[in-house]
């Protein structure tokens, strides 16, 4: 009899009263606890904390994605790096870069740019990664390298208390700040 209480304690506990507390703290969460949405001109064009996708020359890319940016499938590739299949992804991820970028070296690529993250939905990259993508852009766009360069700075996120976690940069946000250029 005590197991049988203590199980329908705890199934009260963890399955009604700790779903409802969440879901009370995420009510104070902005976004109400429905995500962030990015709006431009009154326009949502996005969301803050989900990965994008961008391929247009024009911008900068995202991160590549494990599942195509599906925020309902949040998932890494699970293939380690002597997977076969994984680093001729990766391969094909570099190519595509360097046609794109043609004045970049393959050994001056940061990881992060051909690679996935652990959930698919990274929006952010480093500011290497940024960087390096500033002389495509100015190309396309015919805007001095060097506004780039201080618009990718200027949008540069750093780590949380000086101390924790690397610097970034939020795709989406530094894509929408490029459109204000003129």
């Amino acid at each position: 009899m005590p197991s049988l209480k203590l199980t329908a304690v705890m199934i009260i506990i963890c399955a009604v009263i700790y779903p409802l507390f969440i879901a009370a703290v995420a009510k104070l969460a902005p976004g109400g606890g429905k995500g962030e949405t990015v709006s431009v001109n009154g326009k949502v064009v996005g969301y803050a904390n989900i990965g994008q996708k961008f391929t247009d020359d024009k911008y900068f890319w995202s991160r590549p994605s494990a599942v195509d940016y599906n925020a309902a499938g949040s998932a890494g590739s699970n293939k380690g790096p002597a997977n076969t299949d994984y680093l001729k992804q990766v391969q094909e991820r570099i190519d595509t870069f360097l046609a794109h970028n043609p004045t970049i070296k393959k050994s001056n690529i940061p990881a992060d740019i051909v690679t996935a993250s652990g959930s698919g939905l990274d929006p952010h990259i480093s500011p290497q990664s940024a960087l390096i993508q500033v002389d495509r852009i100015a190309k396309i766009r015919n805007i001095p390298a060097d506004k780039l360069v201080e618009l990718v700075n200027k949008q540069t996120e750093k780590p949380l208390l000086g101390m924790f976690g690397p610097s970034r940069v939020n795709v989406l946000m530094l894509n929408i700040e490029l459109d204000k250029l003129k």
